[in-house]
């Protein structure tokens, strides 16, 4: 099997590795998962530093030794967007991460320019009242 370049995107941030492409399947090898997530499957199961999941069927995760990228996503509770085709997946957030997140009430960090062309972020307007209207031609 010929490995490919494959981008990653995992906490806002593009990764380019080698994956194997099998039909609509991706294929991380152990040491290219370790790097680009810091996960490696052990003994215990999927492990990344101390903390580890535990994995009921390391064949279906790991086929022939390779992670599956779907079934990675899939044990550590994490939505993923995945066009494997076109070389490139989305590696969302686990949903009580997202639900922690929403109860605080915080809006994340981002910037947008005005119309003017100057960047503003939200972090400027900690503290103050802030209304934002949002447009969409679709």
């Amino acid at each position: 099997m010929a490995t490919t370049a494959f981008t990653l995107i995992d906490d806002d941030e593009a990764k380019t590795l080698q994956a194997t492409l099998l039909d609509e399947r991706v294929l991380l090898a152990p040491e290219v998962l370790r790097e680009a997530l810091g996960w490696e499957l052990r003994d215990q199961g999927l492990c990344r530093g101390p903390l580890c999941v535990p994995v009921a069927d390391p064949e279906h995760l790991a086929p022939g030794g390779r992670i599956d990228l779907c079934q990675l996503a899939e044990v550590l509770g994490r939505p993923l967007a995945l066009a494997a085709r076109e070389g490139v997946a989305v590696l969302g957030t686990a949903a009580p991460e997202r639900a922690s997140r929403l109860a605080s009430l915080e809006a994340p960090d981002f910037s947008l320019p005005d119309l003017e062309g100057r960047l503003h972020t939200l972090a400027e307007q900690r503290g103050k009242k802030v209304l934002l209207i949002a447009y969409a031609s679709w």
